[in-house]
């Protein structure tokens, strides 16, 4: 709950393409739709190239902003804004992607600007 919203805001915050990630839901028993999540993410992935080459980054860059990433999740402040934001989502009910993501980016905008900056 949340880590789609947050996940995709520090791919952007370090300059990579957020549809490089995707979070979609299949269970055991939906076998056809497992193989078309995972066939469709496989296309997009060819279609947007390399990690870091198709966003004009070298590989050095590219290590620094993921290394950065790393360093920003890894952080209390911001896991303990997470544990807020979440807290808040369970509270408020409403389990839409529309009202998580805004949740998640409310709670966490002054963590995450102080740990990017």
């Amino acid at each position: 709950m949340g880590a789609d919203a947050l996940i995709r805001r520090i791919l952007k915050e370090v300059g990579l393409n957020e549809e490089r990630y995707a979070l979609r839901w299949a269970s055991a028993a939906e076998a056809p739709r497992f193989v078309q999540l995972i066939t469709e993410f496989t296309m997009k992935m060819k279609e947007l190239g390399p990690l870091g080459e198709a966003e004009g980054l070298s590989r050095e860059e590219l290590e620094q902003r993921l290394q950065h990433a790393l360093d920003v999740i890894s952080s209390q402040k911001v896991r303990i804004s997470y544990g807020n934001a979440a807290k808040a989502v369970r509270k408020d009910g409403i389990w839409t992607r529309e009202h998580i993501d805004e949740v998640v980016n409310t709670k966490m905008a002054k963590s995450l600007e102080k740990a990017f900056a």
